[in-house]
């Protein structure tokens, strides 16, 4: 089975592009992992992508990667025919990107050639660590701390629902350095995951499985070049962070929705129903054609999102496409719970049955819609967006 490509030869992509989504299109069909353990599919996975080559992706062309720059486009493709093929490869790719991402963005020469090369190749897992218990979407009341000690850092506190918690080779960490400060107070360290005083052995089980734990820093001693970016600029690095990501995270609704609606345009062509087939059923061809809509709506403003990211970076504008990027991931990820919703219906009692694809898929698309910002915040963003043009 492979991923439909069509949608590439929209205006928002290049040559480059097409060439790559063709390329993906054709390899990750053959791609067998058993995903039954999330922890070591998880790592399968990284080593696949790291030996195919689209980690490089991840990274720029310094350090090994595919291009001169992150690129929102390539990052998009990935990720929506990854997902379509299986939501856990799109997250080991996704979590090798965000993970290392401010690194990319913000690290030394000396950061930058100590992991981003090993992330390209899949030899180091990345991941990063902002949630806390008390602090999501209000990233300034993160209580986790990093105090000056002994010509380096201490930090203390706890991170939790941290993707890649306890498989990851490192941790890009935010911790306040001023208490007082809010966001203004936040600084980003690069926590190895062999460093005492880190705990990530608390594992957290979720509806669809995949590698997530808390973390736990107890005076956890850091040497001063493990801090990351400028001193008490670390809410502004994670947001250009997730700025870049967040189209991608639609991208990957994006694939889950394309698939449950291949596999119900299949279901429906095969199941027969009162001397028919499901599809012949007019109420059957509304939700289809209610489910084809759904998904290319979502696509054009995530295509869109991630064209005005790269164009922004092409033309050295340097302006920021948050509304933008939040009116994707908000519109992607709630049409494809939807979609995936549809399919499942269709599908009648084979579709809630344990190891369908549309039962997994139902799973799988639940927390896109809160991770990396839920719907709600995407909506304060867009809506602040407005009133202030």
């Amino acid at each position: 089975m492979r991923a439909d490509t069509r949608h590439l030869a929209l205006p928002f992509f290049d040559d480059a592009h097409r060439a790559l989504g063709e390329q993906l299109a054709g390899w990750a069909p053959a791609q067998q992992v058993d995903e039954s353990d999330d922890r070591r599919a998880c790592r399968q996975w990284v080593r696949l992508l790291g030996d195919a080559g689209w980690l490089r992706y991840c990274v720029p062309a310094s350090a090994g990667g595919a291009m001169d720059k992150l690129d929102s486009r390539a990052l998009v493709i990935l990720r929506e025919t990854l997902a379509f093929h299986s939501p856990l490869a799109d997250f080991a790719f996704a979590m090798q990107g965000l993970g290392s991402g401010a690194i990319t963005l913000a690290g030394t020469p000396a950061q930058q050639a100590a992991y981003l090369p090993a992330v390209a190749r899949g030899d180091k897992i990345a991941a990063f660590a902002l949630s806390e218990p008390d602090a999501g979407s209000d990233a300034g009341a993160m209580a986790t701390s990093a105090d000056a000690a002994d010509g380096g850092w201490a930090l203390n506190g706890c991170k939790t629902w941290i993707s890649n918690g306890d498989i990851a080779d490192f941790y890009v960490t935010f911790a306040k350095t001023d208490r007082e400060a809010g966001t203004r107070g936040i600084t980003a360290f690069i926590v190895d995951a062999g460093n005492p005083g880190l705990d990530s052995s608390e594992h957290i089980a979720v509806m669809a499985p995949h590698p997530l734990a808390t973390l736990k820093f107890a005076h956890c001693k850091l040497p001063g070049e493990a801090q990351l970016g400028a001193l008490n600029g670390g809410f502004k690095l994670a947001m250009q962070t997730l700025d870049i990501f967040r189209a991608s995270v639609a991208a990957a609704a994006l694939g889950m929705a394309r698939r449950a609606l291949f596999e119900a345009v299949r279901f429906s062509r095969e199941r027969k129903m009162f001397g028919q087939t499901l599809a012949d059923f007019q109420l059957t061809q509304a939700k289809i054609g209610e489910m084809a809509a759904l998904i290319d709506a979502a696509a054009l403003l995530t295509y869109r999102a991630a064209w005005l990211r790269d164009d922004s970076e092409a033309s050295g504008a340097g302006k920021r496409i948050t509304a933008e990027a939040a009116m994707a991931k908000m519109t992607a990820t709630e049409n494809a719970q939807r979609v995936i919703d549809m399919a499942l219906q269709m599908h009648g009692g084979l579709g809630v049955k344990v190891g369908t694809k549309v039962e997994s898929l139902y799973r799988d698309i639940r927390s896109l819609r809160i991770y990396e910002g839920a719907t709600e915040v995407q909506q304060l963003i867009i809506g602040k967006a407005v009133l202030q043009s």
